[in-house]
């Protein structure tokens, strides 16, 4: 019996300290989703690799994706199979682990409508796909979902959501809950009005679709919303709280991650900025972008919101993971979600009801000075609200946040939190925007920079029970891929010039690194094989908002391009070069 395959009892009751809930076949070696588990712990209970033996990992085989952009996604792995899905044209690739190499086994092409490149705000990236009852759910950038047979790739159906016209792309990865497909869409800079949709896993019919901004009906909120502060209590507060229908291009768009607790039978995910970044604008609290929903998974109806940012200032997307544990707080054991938020607050809240327990900065922070658990409201610094006209200076973070999208792991071993994060800060002038539908819709020219200490990016392990860091690992660019924690003690996580690390979950010492051929922003994953093998997966190649002026080839001198990130990565075309290859490791 091969190292830790004997554990696996131990290890559902271990994980179960902090998993609702996890399939057999996780813990015995499969990743079926982009998070490992509904929970979004990114949490391998695989020991093969440890602390001890990382160092002798080697390439046990590549793959190239042949499209050199951003590759966000996570390699996805089920049954002696491995689905890798590539930035746009959002190619699907079918590898056959039982083979040596990995051999492909079959490939789709959606062929996805060449004009959504025009409308994509941050690269044409794609988070992966999910794999559920022999069936591969994946989607492309021009707004379509679709569903294909596992086994042969066979298109079994596709749905259109998204319109590129209105500038709506969708880039996230979906979601399978029992017999629903669940995705958001993107562009909230080009003003969408966001949504979250449910599709029938079998057809791909729209189940249900709720709306981020507008009347209560649009947004799903009914007789069972229950939200626990006063600020989010009151009728059609998706439309009072915005100036005349400026709720109809309000943004909120819904493309990150969602989370599920089988218990409660609730999902839990982010709603993205309000449109436009220009507050001035539009006064209110723009209710309801730049928070979280709890909703029942059948109905869509919502049960409870907590806005992070009300009236967004600095577009702090609250689209990060929801990671879902069970933690000791004032002495009793709360089923909360861990959250580590654009804003660069680390969010402890109970998951039944939207009560923040705690929110402590685990970054560099002066645009709040804290979040008051009364009301639930952060304390936005005056001297650092943006005017018009005016240059504000120095405002931390960034409008990428602390922490953008790629997400954290949660170890149920060491109780700790591993977020790869930036250390960015940000010069911030907010001007008019006009709407015109399939345009951007921003109002602000923004130019990024290091942050205090001079380093871009950080790994930082966050002890959520005693609220600080128990370790930090600085890094000299933004770090801008996911983490990986595994059973065996190992984090795992890449860097933009292109570096896969391995460093001691317990202390943050450094115990290997590869260098691969492009900087990495993908997510790292670990599997065991048809073989009884451990293995870690990654993807390389740059791109993405941080990575934009080497997959976008843009000019280092224009300081405000994309966004304002070329003024924080200027040397990155040094560093690294575009790419697109999946790299998979083991011990020899």
């Amino acid at each position: 019996m091969r190292r830790g395959a004997g554990r696996v009892a131990l290890l559902l009751l271990l994980l179960a300290w902090t998993v609702p809930t996890v399939a057999l076949a996780q813990a015995q070696g499969d990743w079926p989703m982009p998070a490992h588990d509904y929970a979004s712990t990114r949490f391998s209970p695989l020991d093969e690799i440890d602390a001890g033996n990382v160092g002798r990992l080697k390439v046990a085989f590549t793959f190239s994706t042949g499209v050199d952009r951003g590759q966000e996604a996570a390699p996805i792995v089920v049954d002696g199979t491995m689905y890798v899905v590539s930035p746009y044209p959002n190619i699907v690739y079918a590898l056959d682990l039982t083979k040596e190499g990995a051999p492909a086994k079959w490939s789709f092409r959606p062929k996805p409508d060449s004009a959504s490149q025009g409308v994509a705000c941050c690269d044409v990236v794609n988070r992966g796909a999910v794999v559920a009852d022999g069936k591969v759910f994946f989607n492309t950038l021009d707004g379509q979902t679709i569903a294909l047979d596992a086994a042969t790739g066979k298109q079994l159906w596709r749905t259109k959501l998204g319109d590129i016209n209105r500038g709506e792309t969708i880039t996230m990865a979906p979601l399978v809950v029992k017999d629903k497909v669940l995705v958001g869409n993107s562009g909230g800079e080009f003003g969408v009005r966001g949504w979250l949709a449910a599709l029938d896993t079998a057809t791909g019919k729209l189940a249900w679709k709720a709306y981020s901004t507008g009347p209560d009906a649009d947004v799903l909120i009914g007789p069972s919303f229950k939200p626990f502060y006063a600020s989010d209590k009151g009728k059609d507060l998706g439309v009072t709280s915005w100036p005349p229908e400026a709720w109809k291009t309000g943004g909120g768009s819904v493309w990150g991650w969602i989370s599920y607790d089988p218990e409660t039978n609730l999902i839990y995910y982010g709603t993205a900025n309000p449109g436009p970044w220009n507050a001035e604008q539009r006064p209110g609290d723009n209710k309801w972008t730049a928070g979280i929903f709890a909703r029942d998974v059948d109905s869509g109806q919502a049960r409870w919101f907590y806005q992070f940012s009300p009236h967004d200032l600095y577009d702090y997307d609250a689209i990060n993971e929801n990671v879902l544990v069970d933690l000791p707080v004032g002495g009793t054991l709360r089923k909360v979600i861990v959250r580590p938020e654009r804003n660069g607050y680390l969010y402890v809240l109970d998951r039944a009801t939207g009560e923040v327990l705690s929110a402590d900065a685990f970054s560099p922070v002066n645009s709040i000075l804290g979040v008051d658990l009364t009301t639930g409201r952060p304390r936005f610094n005056p001297e650092k609200q943006p005017q018009m006209g005016k240059v504000i200076r120095n405002i931390c973070p960034t409008a990428p946040g602390a922490k953008d999208w790629n997400p954290s792991a949660w170890s149920p071993d060491t109780k700790l939190l591993y977020i790869p994060h930036a250390n960015l800060c940000m010069d911030w002038e907010s001007m008019q925007a006009n709407y015109i539908a399939g345009t951007p819709y921003i109002g602000a020219e923004v130019r990024m920079y290091a942050g205090p200490g001079g380093h871009r990016g950080v790994v930082t392990a966050w002890d959520p029970v005693r609220r600080r860091a128990a370790w930090e690992v600085k890094e000299d660019l933004p770090v801008w891929s996911g983490a990986l924690v595994t059973h065996g003690g190992v984090v795992f996580y890449g860097t933009m010039d292109g570096w896969f690390k391995a460093v001691d979950a317990k202390d943050g010492k450094p115990l290997w690194k590869f260098k691969t051929g492009s900087g990495i922003i993908g997510q790292p994953v670990s599997y065991r094989g048809p073989d009884g093998r451990q293995y870690v997966a990654v993807l390389s190649g740059v791109g993405g908002w941080a990575g934009a002026i080497v997959s976008g080839n843009l000019d280092p001198r224009d300081g405000t391009a994309a966004k304002g990130m070329v003024n924080a990565t200027t040397d990155l075309k040094e560093k690294t070069q575009p790419g697109g290859t999946l790299y998979v490791f083991s011990l020899p």
